[in-house]
């Protein structure tokens, strides 16, 4: 998580990170005449700075529903009961609120990557979507070449 300004002369210049953690995540489906559905409960993690984390588990286990309220993407609405307590460097965040959207984010896999991109494609689609409009194809060329050599894909 960077939490400096966007730097498009070199956007691998290093940046602030933050150590993201959460507990306490519940969510669930609330339907007249039915128990509540507990999708998420007690959920709790942390992310520590400069750190890649993954969430693994079996389909349907609430890991994109658990990604989704941290990155502000899904709240409390009609049937839907969502708490959680977030935080930044132990400061509690209200992830639905524009400014803390900018610091926890995620690409969804299935969603916006197509199977048939190349690693390439795929991270040039990903920068065209998050970065500057003002960046030239040239400027998203190279920033995708330091990408894929940072990851040691080319």
């Amino acid at each position: 998580m960077n939490t400096n300004t966007f730097d498009a002369a070199d956007p691998f210049t290093a940046r602030e990170g933050k150590t993201l953690s959460w507990r306490n995540v519940n969510m669930n489906l609330m339907k007249k005449g039915e128990d509540d559905r507990k999708l998420l409960s007690k959920v709790w993690g942390e992310v520590p700075e400069g750190d890649v984390t993954a969430i693994m588990g079996p389909s349907g286990s609430g890991k994109t529903s658990l990604l989704n309220i941290l990155a502000g993407r899904t709240y409390a609405k009609g049937p839907l009961f969502v708490e959680a307590d977030v935080y930044l460097d132990s400061f509690p965040v209200d992830p639905t609120r524009r400014s803390v959207q900018k610091q926890i984010a995620f690409v969804a896999q299935e969603d916006s990557l197509q199977a048939t991109c190349t690693p390439r494609e795929a991270i040039k689609f990903s920068a065209k979507l998050r970065l500057p409009r003002s960046m030239t194809e040239d400027q998203l060329d190279a920033l995708t070449s330091k990408m894929l050599t940072e990851l040691s894909l080319e």
